[in-house]
């Protein structure tokens, strides 16, 4: 097939700040265009290479508590990251605490007694409060 008769495509461009001869080593960090050490692999959407905060661990309570922290954003108990105003979302709260009852039931006998523990009084707290935003809207 000659280059007339290719079926139109696309162009892929490299713009990684080393240069084409120079290729950053396997699992060694390379440095971004600020020149800040950043590790390779995709990051994030919306992340930003020098953002050095610390987070904790990803694991099952981290990520629960994330759950019921959206849960509080959603019933407008605190602010939405970023933003200077509570918004409350009743449905969403409802999905969200609707989704940890899922996840309890799902994973059920499979957490330690302190995920366990955690997660059952997530849940209880976060529908008491759900129960009376409702009743305080009534």
């Amino acid at each position: 097939m000659s280059d007339s008769e290719k079926p139109p495509g696309f162009k892929v461009t490299d713009r990684r700040s080393f240069s084409r001869t120079e290729r950053p080593s396997q699992g060694q960090p390379h440095r971004t265009a600020s020149g800040a050490s950043r590790a390779q692999g995709p990051s994030p959407a919306g992340a930003q290479a020098d953002d050095n905060r610390a987070f904790p661990p990803a694991d099952f309570s981290t990520f629960i508590l994330s759950l019921g922290s959206s849960v509080l954003i959603h019933l407008g108990e605190i602010e939405p990251p970023g933003e200077t105003a509570k918004r409350r979302d009743l449905p969403m709260a409802k999905h969200t605490i609707d989704l940890l009852s899922l996840l309890r039931e799902k994973t059920q006998s499979n957490l330690t007694p302190e995920e366990d523990k955690l997660l059952d009084s997530l849940l209880y707290d976060l529908r008491l409060r759900y129960v009376e935003v409702v009743k305080a809207g009534s």
